[in-house]
């Protein structure tokens, strides 16, 4: 490709819209641009690099059995009602209406469509396992989109789906697409750590997701340096100590006057205690059915470890109103003691306190002297906390550790979720009637763009690995002018392109200087230079982007040679 036919408008100054490094370089680059409030035109370099990430999940899919299809984007609403999400999306999904009046959503994920596709196909487990996948477009109307395709409100995404006869079965397949997804990213040259991840929205009984570690990533992920163990804090499990309660004397029961002191801070001044001496009460609706939750005052209540304990579809704070309708006062002031007709639920942390403090379900007022099991006994004990950074690690015993990460996989097991709520059942050998058991398997494509420029960069510019990067050599020619480096440089383009080296060639009467931070800027892995060692030595500049390393070539053995090492590099990132 000639650079000076190419469409990459690059920009020399950082754009106001651009909050994150990644996003700052694809704008500069002339990669991507925003056409609304995270919507995005891919421009042609990006969409090289789209089409080769796209290539890559093809084969590996491909390679653990799975078959490409391509669904609609629109869905009606019936099957989403079937599943239970039509609601449970809420205002993430896009919805319309055709003329008829008839309800749609574009579709934010497949599970319910694809359910019912196989649901009207299989019938015989002569037809199971079956592996299906697409590359397609998805909606979500987030909230809040931020750091350009990292979270956009239209994306690509991979979603890949199987359906098995039993749970020996879905093992199989969720295995099969776990190492189906370390082979895709290895490939991809990024470093993408598997951890254990709660199911969410989509249901199932387990999940990984493949972060990409970053400073600016979403999720917080909790992992230990001397093993294995890696898990989203949502997922992170919080080791249970045996620990006796205080051998302290219990103190007798008896209300306080705590003017104002809603916030456990406000509480600890207050009362003259520390913060893990307080029982926090976090009051939620779960399923329209207000539960309360109890925490130690120095932890967090972890939603996704209530919802699972629970077992809840739909969960969510409990407004004001509803605190008080329930309990007689505001928040902050809500506690366990002489409450009758409300389910209460305890992290393990509260079982061994001794004398704390907890609300008195009055304004205004809290207990002191608390004691579990002598003045309240929760439904019962559960991990229901948020892990905090040097609690012990599940597998070892170590200090767990603290990252950022950008999810860019994740798999589920699904099980009989969608398959029961939809009807998927097939007849087994004895023909008895039995659901499909299925598992769910997405990567954000888009995303993978911008998150593969977070992980690499420098102060200059985009550096791509060679298996993503929109072209594999960029040739420059300092002087476009000088008829012999023109020459040189025409002739080089010539013959790589012949050998099937995918090369931009700057071809432009730019200044050197101006084509070197272009260059740079653009991330293309090596850059070949004909310049004043062409003319002066018959040599030219074999660079390598990401360590600047630089190799001088014979001109008249430069094609062999660099389409030689192109071809090296290329099967250092083949599966």
């Amino acid at each position: 490709m000639r650079q000076s036919a190419l469409y990459a408008p690059t920009l020399r100054e950082d754009p106001k819209e651009a909050e994150v490094t990644s996003h700052r370089l694809l704008l500069r680059g002339g990669y991507v641009r925003q056409v609304a409030s995270g919507v995005y035109a891919y421009l042609p370099l990006a969409y090289r690099v789209l089409q080769k990430i796209s290539r890559i999940i093809e084969e590996e899919m491909d390679r653990a059995g799975a078959q490409e299809i391509l669904l609609p984007v629109i869905q009606p609403k019936e099957v989403w009602e079937a599943s239970g999400r039509w609601e449970t999306f809420g205002p993430l999904m896009f919805r319309a209406e055709d003329r008829h009046g008839r309800p749609f959503a574009l579709g934010p994920t497949h599970e319910e469509l694809i359910t019912a596709l196989v649901r009207d196909e299989v019938r015989s487990y002569k037809r199971l396992p079956l592996r299906l996948y697409q590359i397609q477009t998805k909606f979500r109307d987030e909230y809040r989109p931020r750091f350009g395709l990292l979270r956009g409100r239209e994306f690509l995404m991979k979603d890949a789906y199987s359906f098995d006869r039993d749970e020996e079965g879905l093992e199989e397949s969720y295995w099969a697409m776990y190492r189906a997804y370390e082979r895709i990213f290895r490939r991809l040259g990024v470093e993408a750590r598997a951890v254990l991840a709660d199911t969410g929205a989509m249901g199932g009984s387990e999940s990984h997701e493949f972060m990409i570690l970053a400073d600016i990533g979403e999720d917080t992920i909790a992992y230990c340096p001397q093993c294995d163990y890696a898990a989203n804090v949502e997922r992170a499990e919080v080791v249970v100590r045996e620990e006796a309660p205080p051998e302290e004397p219990m103190e007798p029961l008896r209300r306080v006057r705590t003017p104002g002191a809603r916030t456990v801070a406000e509480q600890a001044a207050a009362l003259g205690l520390p913060p893990e001496k307080i029982i926090k009460n976090v009051v939620y609706v779960a399923d329209g059915e207000v539960v309360v939750v109890l925490v130690r005052g120095d932890h967090e209540a972890n939603e996704a470890k209530v919802r699972r304990v629970l077992g809840a579809e739909t969960l969510e704070m409990a407004d004001e109103e509803t605190i008080r309708r329930t309990f007689g006062a505001g928040p902050g002031f809500v506690g366990p003691i002489g409450v009758v007709g409300v389910r209460f639920f305890a992290d393990h942390a509260v079982r061994a306190l001794r004398n704390a403090s907890t609300g008195a379900n009055r304004d205004d007022e809290h207990f002191l002297g608390v004691n579990p099991g002598r003045d309240f006994e929760p439904e019962g004990y559960y991990d229901l906390r948020t892990v905090r950074e040097g609690d012990v690690c599940p597998k070892c015993g170590a200090p767990l550790r603290f990252a950022r990460g950008i999810e860019v996989g994740h798999v589920f097991k699904l099980g009989t979720k969608y398959s029961e709520a939809l009807g998927a059942t097939y007849l087994d050998e004895e023909g008895r009637e039995r659901p499909i058991v299925m598992g769910s398997y997405g990567i954000g494509v888009s995303r993978l763009v911008q998150a593969i420029v977070e992980q690499s960069h420098d102060e200059d510019g985009i550096i791509w690995p060679l298996s993503v990067a929109p072209y594999e050599v960029h040739l420059l020619v300092t002087n476009m002018a000088e008829p012999e480096l023109r020459e040189a440089g025409e002739r080089l383009y010539e013959e790589l392109t012949r050998r099937g080296v995918e090369v931009l060639y700057d071809d432009r009467p730019d200044r050197a200087g101006v084509k070197f931070k272009d260059a740079d800027l653009l991330g293309i892995p090596y850059h070949v230079v004909v310049g004043a060692r062409t003319r002066e030595e018959g040599l030219v500049e074999w660079k390598e982007r990401r360590t600047r390393a630089v190799d001088p070539i014979p001109l008249a053995e430069a094609a062999e040679v660099i389409a030689a090492r192109i071809a090296e590099a290329r099967r250092a990132f083949s599966a």
